[in-house]
């Protein structure tokens, strides 16, 4: 497998600039940047003119990951040739926040099937439901076979995000590449870093991912009740303080949501996947140190079980909350992943997101993780 990455600082003669990708004929392109990128049809159109043999894909992000750097208002583009391993791509059109489960079966159903080994899918990172996306996708792959990826982000204005796909860049498509073959080999982590504090929440009212009621009270109420001055700056500052969902029997789940909105009139908060019916909820907060102990350890799940030799990409999806959090020091979480990685790793390519897609065990179910740094890490043999 070769990788080569190109990083983009400016707009400006980017048919130029993508020269060196296109001398190395690859076979799949990732491309993770600031929505100004996307907004235009320029970025696009010299993708297709340069890189014509190419399945290309990409989003908007709230922060650029290359190397052991994190980039804002810049555009990553990292290209990848396969020895063994064959792509292909597939994009549906999700047409609001209730259509999240049936635009995830279009999509399941557009992607070649015979001899699909994992799905990287890019969706959009507002009107989503990102748990019901996932769960309509996973519904109609075959079986064992893996998804990872991550919704689209807008440097956390949560206004309007993009895709990347076979139409160009787009605010309403979501986008899978698939990867076939017996010869690709792919690890998987994913970690929070979080840490609760107040009790646990009962949830009393919820449809979907809209939660109406916590103990029998509004839950936008309740949520204000403990950010205090914070809540002045919602939906914004919900990035601070994720929910961690709790089972029935009060079960740690080590799955977060994020508040994406708030509805004043009805007191309801809007998260960004599911939420258990019957479960509990309990208001997580955190610290840089936490965090970047939380990376730590999603790079030390891929190496627990991933069957890797040879050159390997990895491919890192963290949360723009996480981002927030960490301010200047944003990078010592990517740092953190690189060194656990090792040299093995020869590329590092990813973005900030609204929500991160992967399983936390070998063999484990696909979830929508929130306020995680999730790792997938590809190669061949």
């Amino acid at each position: 497998m070769r990788v080569q990455q190109l990083i983009l600082k400016n707009r400006a003669d980017i048919d130029a600039a993508l020269a060196p990708l296109a001398a190395m004929a690859p076979d799949l392109v990732l491309v993770f940047g600031a929505c100004a990128y996307f907004a235009t049809p320029g970025l696009s159109a010299a993708l297709r003119r340069q890189l014509p043999g190419a399945v290309i894909a990409g989003c908007s992000t709230a922060g650029e990951i290359a190397g052991k750097r994190v980039y804002d208002d810049s555009c990553v583009i990292t290209a990848i040739g396969f020895a063994h391993t064959t792509v292909a791509i597939a994009d549906a059109i999700i047409c609001d926040m209730a259509d999240s489960h049936e635009a995830g079966q279009r999509l399941a159903q557009a992607l070649p099937q015979d001899g699909l080994a994992a799905v990287f899918m890019l969706g959009t990172g507002v009107a989503i439901n990102g748990s019901a996306l996932i769960a309509g996708l996973q519904a109609h792959l075959p079986p064992g076979v893996t998804i990872s990826g991550g919704l689209a982000a807008d440097g956390g204005a949560f206004r309007q995000t993009w895709t990347l796909g076979p139409r160009g860049a787009a605010d309403n498509t979501i986008v899978a590449v698939g990867l076939y073959g017996e010869h690709i080999r792919l690890g998987y982590g994913s970690h929070a870093g979080w840490e609760a504090f107040g009790p646990a929440r009962k949830v009393t009212r919820c449809v979907g991912n809209v939660l109406y009621g916590l103990d029998g009270a509004r839950a936008l109420d309740i949520y204000k009740l403990y950010l205090g001055d914070h809540a002045r700056d919602l939906p914004g500052s919900g990035l601070l303080f994720p929910f961690e969902m709790l089972s029935a029997a009060h079960e740690k789940s080590n799955v977060f949501r994020t508040i994406i909105a708030v509805d004043e009139e009805q007191g309801s908060l809007t998260l960004a996947g599911d939420i258990l019916a019957d479960g509990y909820l309990k208001l997580m907060h955190s610290s840089t140190n936490r965090l970047i102990d939380g990376a730590e350890m999603a790079a030390r799940g891929v190496q627990a079980h991933a069957d890797t030799l040879g050159d390997q990409l990895a491919l890192l999806v963290s949360c723009v909350g996480r981002k927030l959090v960490m301010g200047d020091r944003v990078e010592e979480e990517v740092e953190a992943v690189a060194e656990v990685l090792g040299s093995g790793a020869t590329c590092i390519a990813g973005f900030y997101s609204n929500g991160e897609i992967g399983i936390t065990q070998p063999h484990g179910a696909c979830q929508l993780h929130n306020q995680s740094m999730t790792v997938t890490v590809l190669s061949e043999t």
